[in-house]
């Protein structure tokens, strides 16, 4: 931890994972921004000490900002922040339309315009791989060229990155001093076994995340009996066992499988608790993940808040949408030694290029 903690501000901050992440690589994050009414409730129960607005980014002046956190532009040590993704995401491009007319994707530029106003020292952007592809990533960066910041731009695993879960992103690390680098990736991975084996059996614990019942039909139940334990398919039980829907299907292999003990999981997404989703059974029990798992998945410590206000699948969008907080962290470390290599050279601009 460095002596003094530095600050930072997040942008489109859901449930806070992004926000644990920093916290937990030394930041202090005074601020915050979001308009969904679950993901603040969760973020709030969370993060207490964070100065947070709910409302649309686009209805929020910098200028207010700066007043209430007692700043001035110049000040701000990092700036962080994940604009929606859904609008970039191959999820919703599967019917081979590349570009999604989606106004969220517009949301980029109001990270571009609390830059301008805010001056951060360094900025940290992370997204879905096809942001990377998108001309409105090329815009932004040669924007931020022109205020004086050096970016550099990678699609990283996070499973490289002590996550146990595939998850591939697009991460942007810029600074006004030189191009930042990103942390160095681990020899070995975590795995689904070192995240959520020494969890008790859900349904005899008093967290909620983990004990909320499943309702599945007697035919559902069987199939996922049927499906062999630690790593199993809905392939290795005969074409005659299949449902009639994936009968007619050859694609989607992976719906009602089981994740491995001994690898990293599948991308924890929104449909992390339905097995007709994804590679989302359990290894061992004959059931999908809990809420509690998935999130343990995510990096996410066995206590932290998710609001079930609105029901168990929001909850589960909650924790699939979340930025996983180990992945950030490692690279926000990256980030802080590079913000304390500069506070020890007498002349920033020595480091320049």
């Amino acid at each position: 931890m460095p002596k003094k903690l530095l600050t930072a501000i997040d942008l489109f901050s859901g449930s806070g994972g992004l926000t644990l992440g920093l916290k937990h690589a030394g930041f202090r994050v005074i601020g915050a921004v979001d308009c969904d009414s679950l993901a603040t409730e969760t973020y709030r129960a969370n993060h207490k000490n964070t100065v947070l607005w709910e409302k649309d980014i686009r209805d929020l002046s910098v200028s207010e900002v700066l007043s209430r956190l007692e700043l001035r532009a110049g000040e701000l040590d990092l700036l962080a922040g994940c604009p929606p993704c859904q609008g970039f995401s191959s999820m919703r491009t599967l019917n081979g339309k590349r570009n999604v007319n989606d106004p969220r994707n517009e949301l980029v530029f109001e990270f571009l315009r609390f830059i301008r106003e805010l001056e951060p020292k360094t900025i940290m952007m992370e997204n879905v791989p096809g942001l990377a592809r998108d001309r409105r990533l090329a815009e932004f960066c040669e924007e931020i060229k022109k205020l004086g910041y050096s970016p550099v731009c990678e699609i990283l695993n996070a499973a490289d990155f002590g996550v146990p879960q595939r998850r591939h992103r697009m991460v942007l690390l810029a600074g006004k001093y030189g191009h930042p680098s990103f942390a160095s990736p681990d020899q070995k991975r975590c795995t689904v076994k070192d995240a959520i084996s020494r969890l008790p059996p859900a349904g005899k614990t008093e967290d909620h995340l983990h004990d909320s019942s499943e309702k599945r039909s007697k035919r559902i139940i069987n199939l996922i009996k049927s499906i062999p334990k630690d790593g199993g398919s809905r392939m290795d039980i005969g074409a005659a066992k299949q449902l009639d829907c994936h009968k007619k299907c050859d694609g989607f292999r992976d719906v009602y499988g089981r994740m491995s003990w001994n690898d990293v999981s599948p991308t924890i997404t929104g449909g992390c608790i339905n097995p007709s989703k994804g590679r989302f059974l359990h290894p061992e029990y004959d059931r999908a993940i809990t809420l509690r798992e998935a999130a343990l998945l995510q990096t996410f410590p066995k206590d932290y808040f998710f609001s079930l206000k609105r029901g168990k699948m929001l909850a589960a969008e909650l924790i699939g949408n979340a930025l996983p907080p180990e992945f950030i962290r490692r690279h926000a470390i990256a980030l802080r030694e590079y913000l304390e290599s500069i506070r020890l050279l007498s002349k920033p601009e020595d480091i320049m290029h």
